[in-house]
């Protein structure tokens, strides 16, 4: 049975929560990209949204490498990727790398929550994709000092996730049954009282 695009974006929704954000639930992360660029104004749209994100001290430490396809960036990030990841990233129109200054710009010393913020800018940047009606897939599997040093990124920053970013496409585009078979498969999330806690391994009563 063929599967479109917009059953499997119905299927991948979360059940709605009174009071929160329908993004929050239809956010997820799509492998099957279509062939279909991104305009620079929807771009510079998710990157203001990062570019609000809370942060300690408010250094904002967050930054972020974009290759759009066609270009050398993109093509440095794509080939930083894990075999398992180049099976269908390419298909993407942009790629991203995070990254985050490591120190404070006052006094130099080290930003033990520079990747933390990082993660806080990014979170915000794919609800907001999502928003536009965009996908996005997060990425760990890629070399990192391959990716370093094709950007020359010096040791003070750290470096967070490649992102993906594009407009979904029908999962049969990814020509690959293990890889479908995840992009039709229902989410998961674990239960509120498997992660609220209001005491060590005691779950917060909550509502």
């Amino acid at each position: 049975m063929t599967v479109t695009a917009r059953e499997v974006h119905e299927l991948k929704k979360a059940p709605a929560v009174d009071g929160v954000l329908p993004v929050f639930h239809h956010r997820w992360s799509a492998r099957a990209f279509a062939d279909r660029e991104v305009s620079p104004e929807t771009l510079a749209k998710v990157f203001e949204a990062a570019r609000w994100a809370a942060s300690s001290a408010n250094e904002q430490p967050w930054r972020y490498l974009v290759g759009v396809r066609g270009s050398e960036t993109y093509q440095k990030i794509f080939d930083s990727l894990v075999p398992g990841n180049k099976k269908w990233a390419g298909k993407a129109p942009v790629l991203m790398l995070g990254y985050a200054y490591g120190k404070f710009s006052r006094g130099d010393k080290e930003n033990r929550f520079a990747l933390y913020d990082l993660g806080a800018a990014t979170s915000y940047l794919v609800l907001e994709a999502a928003a536009l009606g965009l996908t996005t897939h997060q990425m760990g599997g890629y070399d990192q000092e391959k990716a370093r040093a094709a950007f020359e990124i010096p040791a003070d920053y750290v470096l967070g996730s490649v992102i993906a970013l594009g407009y979904q496409d029908e999962p049969a585009a990814l020509e690959d049954a293990e890889l479908i078979e995840r992009e039709v498969g229902p989410r998961q999330r674990k239960a509120l009282d498997e992660f609220v806690f209001s005491a060590w391994g005691e779950p917060a009563k909550l509502g």
